[in-house]
């Protein structure tokens, strides 16, 4: 916050054109003593920002490109100009028309402020009757809340016999008093920490809310005609630019059929979908599977409809390639039923769509579906609130920065607009749209192109937009922090340990992913535990199928909160790593009965303890004792930890483990002891092994039960 003379002076202008302007501005204030707001003074930067534009102006540097810069070396050489005069005209010429481009951009960018309504803070609302107090808060903010000018209460102050200004800061008491005067209440600011807004949750009155275009992702196996069927949808040649024909980037954009717009986000696969909800990123409404008739359901289709069911979003299949030679659509719709969707002409719910994305054919009909669905499902938003959404895509460009392709979920975004984009932050510098325009804000379900913030995010990256910069820097700053306290932990997947306890909280539904060696053991454990109900709850198989464990299954895990099974499949090193790196655990079996006894027993909470090992010390044999009745004593000395009696121990020799039992007995000098600590020499016994050698290493340890 500012006063209107601390502004003007900030601005180099006259304190009459601040007073105008905030009139023009509907900002309430009357005087050079009363405060600016921050939002206040962000819609004054961005009022007084448009009236002196100029090609120097770093806001606008994305309008200059690189024929401009051939106009300035024309002028420096008089002589060229002389020599082709004529084509140093067309270039001035056009010069001329991208000034005129800018100044029409700065006057929309004007209008935008001036005709702006104030957009409702993400923050929690409070009664209009109740008056905040800060820490330390001066008589002019208090004026400012109550909505009255500050000499009124300076006044008021004076007449008690305070000489006061109006930064002189104001108590509790004295401030409680004063308000009664305005029959209202005071109260102490308890502020939200909107820190973690992923979890923040902005409740909208419905009558605020306003129908928004539902967000479509197109699915499928490769080749089977996703990028030329958004080809077709678009109008454009996507398809040619990519290499070797396969999507290489997410992208978005917006289309209008029958008045209505729908947008479509272009995704390179089913993981990376699945890697946006595993971060929390929810942000399609409706999933189009598209199968070719020719090739059928491929194992790639199997785990697109894995992942799109695990969505929970409506699903549409797009049975594409109707035209070519052995295309056999009812084999597509047959295959797919297996899988859980059934054609709604053969009484189930799935709308399916016969399509040829080259020819054209059936496309309009998938759109009808798409804004069918969206009728049902009444998607709506609330565009006058500061936004939030989802990064989609980012990149690093060496002239203007990090650029951020984002999905506006909620609200709207305006150039200005000071955002926090996952850790990173910064102010709205422009705002492009998928045709590549430049706007002015973007509406809830739009994607737009955005720079200005301080680093790249990565996709799937939440992002909500503040009032003020100061807010939205000491945020990003927070968040950035405790990501970096939070960066060797990892979000904990369901485990069969937690799974009594969550069921006690409520949880209806355990989602599993089995794979096995064999289709039919992966059918039979998929029977056995669907037919398992414990205290209400279910199991649900999300994936079944046959084959090693893979990162693909643990992406779905982590995203679905599931456990996998593994049925006489072992993972290796690194997928028991990404494994326990991103939580998700797995459990291995060999027998059925025995996969069925362990969910049954953990879902009533009866699981057998597990243990760990917990390594106490180890030994160095440097010489040995032999005695008829004792055996052979190792003369050792201890180099860590401790060596403890009657402990689990295991003899090393050249790295390799010789023998794994248990310890006898710890002498230290003629007395038995329970242990000896480190740097300490002792004798050892190992029950039931004398075959020990100087050189050796004793390792004892002990299995310690693990807390569930």
């Amino acid at each position: 916050m500012m006063t209107v003379m601390e502004y003007a002076e900030d601005m180099n202008k006259k304190i009459e054109e601040i007073l105008n302007a905030c009139k023009s501005l509907n900002i309430n204030v009357s005087n050079d003593s009363d405060l600016l707001s921050d939002e206040d003074i962000t819609i004054l930067d961005g009022y007084f920002a448009s009236d002196n534009i100029n090609e120097n102006d770093e806001n606008y540097d994305e309008y200059i490109d690189e024929e401009i810069d051939e106009i300035v070396e024309d002028i420096k050489d008089t002589k060229k100009i002389d020599v082709d005069n004529s084509i140093s005209k067309q270039k001035l010429k056009k010069k001329n028309d991208i000034n005129k481009n800018k100044k029409d951009f700065a006057q929309k960018k004007k209008e935008m402020y001036k005709n702006k309504k104030k957009l409702i803070s993400n923050a929690p609302t409070n009664n209009s009757n109740i008056v905040l107090y800060t820490e330390n808060m001066s008589i002019g903010a208090l004026a400012h809340e109550l909505g009255v000018p500050a000499a009124e209460i300076v006044k008021k102050l004076f007449s008690q016999g305070l000489m006061v200004t109006i930064n002189t800061p104001i108590g509790y008491e004295n401030a409680e008093i004063l308000v009664l005067d305005y029959d209202k209440e005071l109260k102490r600011k308890e502020s939200a920490d909107v820190t973690n807004f992923e979890q923040f949750e902005i409740v909208d009155l419905e009558k605020d809310l306003v129908k928004r275009p539902p967000v479509v992702t197109i699915m499928g196996h490769v080749d089977h005609g996703k990028t030329t069927l958004l080809d077709t949808i678009r109008k454009s040649d996507v398809a040619s630019t990519e290499a070797g024909g396969i999507t290489q980037a997410i992208s978005a954009y917006q289309v209008k059929h029958n008045n209505e717009i729908i947008t479509f986000i272009d995704t390179p696969g089913h993981a990376a979908f699945t890697e946006m909800r595993a971060r929390g990123a929810s942000i399609t409404d409706i999933v189009i599977i598209i199968v070719a008739a020719d090739d059928g359901v491929m194992p790639q289709t199997r785990e697109v409809v894995d992942h799109a069911k695990a969505a929970n979003v409506p699903i549409i299949v797009a049975i594409n390639k109707i035209d070519k030679p052995g295309a056999n659509p009812e084999k597509v719709m047959t295959e797919l039923s297996e899988l859980g969707l059934t054609p709604e002409e053969w009484g189930g719910e799935t709308l399916y769509n016969k399509i040829s994305a080259k020819q054209g054919i059936g496309i309009n009909e998938l759109l009808d579906n798409i804004l069918l669905i969206s009728e049902l499902k009444e998607y709506k938003a609330n565009p006058n609130r500061y936004a939030v959404g989802t990064v989609i895509e980012s990149r690093l460009d060496k002239h203007l920065g990090p650029i951020v392709t984002v999905l506006i979920q909620n609200g709207t975004l305006r150039i200005g607009d000071p955002i926090v984009v996952g850790n990173a932050y910064g102010k709205i510098r422009t705002l492009k749209n998928s045709n590549n325009e430049d706007i002015t804000n973007a509406l809830p379900s739009q994607p737009v192109e955005i720079t200005g913030i301080n680093e790249v995010p990565i996709a799937g990256d939440k992002f909500m937009a503040f009032e003020s910069e100061k807010q939205a820097r000491a945020i990003g700053e927070e968040r950035k922090m405790q990501a970096k306290l939070k960066e060797n932990t990892s979000k904990t997947a369901l485990t069969l340990d937690a799974l009594f306890s969550k069921i006690q909280e409520g949880i209806k539904e355990i989602n599993i992913i089995i794979k096995a060696d064999v289709n039919g053991s992966s059918e039979a454990v998929k029977n056995s535990l669907e037919k398992i109900e414990v205290e209400g709850v279910k199991v649900n198989v999300i994936r079944s199928s046959v084959g090693a464990i893979t990162e693909g299954d643990i992406v779905l895990a982590k995203a679905s909160d599931a456990i996998i099974i593994g049925f006489n499949v072992r993972p290796n090193n690194s997928i028991k790593d990404y494994a326990e790196e991103q939580g998700v655990e797995i459990r291995l079996y060999d027998i059925i009965y025995k996969v069925v006894e362990d969910m049954e027993a953990a879902m009533k909470g009866l699981l057998d303890p597990e243990y760990e090992e917990n390594i106490l010390g180890s030994a160095e044999i440097r010489q040995l004792f032999k005695f008829s009745k004792v055996g052979t004593i190792a003369g050792s000395y201890v180099v860590d930890g401790i060596i403890k009696r009657d402990s689990k121990a295991r003899v090393i020799r050249d790295g390799i483990v010789i023998y794994d039992g248990n310890i006898g007995s710890v002498q230290r000098e003629k007395d038995s002891v329970k242990e000896v600590k480190k740097g300490l020499e002792c004798g050892i016994t190992i029950e039931n092994f004398n075959d020990i050698k100087v050189g050796d290493i004793i390792e004892s340890y002990e299995m310690v039960e693990k807390e569930r």
